[in-house]
């Protein structure tokens, strides 16, 4: 592909030596990997619920495992597209829904609650992972806004003109300016 760019390319433009990734980040890779994983664990959940909750000692919540597949399966989508930020939030607030449905796991006539203490801390790690990608990429692409005007009420924006010595300075101050010879074009023939 590169060599058909170069083709193309006018004689005095550069040319491309190599293509690649450059442009992603860490935070956009962070991001990126955690949307495969987050598809991933949504198709394990979606297509084994059975055996989910079978190793957690949660037997008759098959519906409720195929559900947070289907949302980590969405979230992961969503953190492979444009706005990975938004994908990355919404796998924080799924977390904290595991959480909260892990802790109930916990009961004390659960054998299996071994298992929910481990998959307790890999979701706390996973979530550790969520927050820290989801401040790298507003770190890395996220702005500032302004905070709204209110309905109806044209925001003041002070006495900016562009121009950094105002407009009336502005006026006239190239009137002495000479075009150079070379920037002149030729009289035309009459």
């Amino acid at each position: 592909m590169n060599r058909i760019a170069n083709r193309t390319r006018q004689a005095g433009d550069p040319r491309i030596l190599r293509s690649g990734r450059g442009s992603l980040g860490a935070a956009d890779k962070l991001g990126r990997a955690l949307g495969w994983f987050s598809i991933g664990l949504g198709l394990v959940q979606l297509l084994a619920p059975r055996q989910v909750t079978r190793s957690l000692g949660m037997q008759g919540q098959e519906g409720l495992v195929r559900a947070y597949g289907a949302r980590e399966v969405a979230s992961g989508v969503l953190s492979l597209s444009v706005d990975r930020s938004l994908g990355l939030q919404s796998r924080v607030l799924g977390d904290a829904v595991d959480v909260a449905t892990l802790l109930t796991a916990l009961r004390p006539g659960n054998p299996k609650r071994d298992n929910v203490i481990l998959a307790l801390a890999m979701v706390a790690g996973v979530t550790m992972l969520d927050i820290l990608g989801t401040q790298a990429l507003k770190a890395r692409h996220g702005r500032e806004l302004a905070p709204p005007a209110p309905r109806g009420v044209t925001p003041h924006r002070g006495d900016r003109s562009g121009f950094p010595q105002g407009l009336a300075r502005a006026r006239g101050a190239a009137s002495d300016f000479v075009v150079p010879a070379d920037f002149r074009s030729a009289p035309k023939p009459v």
